[in-house]
């Protein structure tokens, strides 16, 4: 079977399940970006059509548009912790919507649809920005949120995983809220010293201009950080490249 032959069938069967045009344009759209990077057919990489198409999940909501009924769970981590979070949550089908004003990421699961999602944070503060944008957006990435001077991106991972980025099952909202790493445990036992020695020392301002300095440093450090890891990979990368 051609590639058009096949994706002619899987968008049939969308079409059939009651999929909406954009979900299945979006899809397709996605399968065959996925297809000409691997360079193999898409019997080979998805199997047959018909049962592809029901593998993917079914009716998912228009973007903008979520389903009333659909799971909803907003959680936290520490600069240190956000991405393995993200990298697990992803994996259990919970797609971030937006980060709220506390940054929280703001998540949605609709019922019945089971795909798989990937994240990745970048700093995109000052001239990074469009940088950034210009790279990761031909590759899928869409903008999901925005923190201090990080910007988090998201992309289904059927796009670049193909059927392993649609879930047989997804496993219950989680209970917790708050996820926070070992270094991030140890810096906010320090903070609570401080803060108490400031509140005692200087009072409520005191202790209003230590939140505000600890959470610049944090930032400013860990995008220092980010940014130093991604100068020495470029020049890494420069230098392994023959002349």
């Amino acid at each position: 079977m051609s590639t058009d032959a096949y994706f002619t069938e899987l968008t049939e069967t969308l079409r059939t399940s009651g999929v909406p045009e954009e979900q299945i344009t979006r899809t397709v759209d996605e399968l065959r970006t996925h297809l000409a990077e691997s360079g193999t057919t898409p019997e080979e990489e998805f199997g047959p059509a018909a049962a592809f198409a029901g593998s993917l999940g079914g009716l998912a909501p228009t973007p903008g548009e979520p389903e009333a009924e659909a799971e909803r769970w907003t959680w936290t981590a520490d600069l240190f912790n956000d991405r393995r979070m993200l990298a697990v949550h992803g994996d259990q089908g919970w797609e971030v919507e937006s980060l709220d004003s506390l940054g929280r990421f703001v998540c949605r699961r609709a019922p019945g649809i089971a795909l798989a999602w990937e994240y990745r944070r970048e700093v995109i503060a000052g001239r990074r920005r469009a940088a950034v944008f210009g790279a990761l957006e031909p590759e899928g990435w869409e903008l999901c949120g925005e923190w201090l001077v990080y910007g988090y991106f998201k992309r289904p991972k059927a796009a670049t995983a193909g059927p392993e980025g649609a879930l047989r099952a997804v496993p219950r909202t989680p209970v917790g809220h708050l996820f926070l790493s070992r270094r991030a445990k140890a810096l906010l036992a320090v903070w609570a010293v401080a803060s108490a020695a400031a509140y005692v020392s200087m009072g409520t301002p005191g202790l209003a201009v230590l939140v505000a300095l600890g959470g610049a440093a944090m930032a400013l450090l860990t995008a220092s950080l980010e940014t130093r890891k991604g100068e020495e990979a470029r020049r890494s990368k420069e230098t392994q490249t023959p002349s």
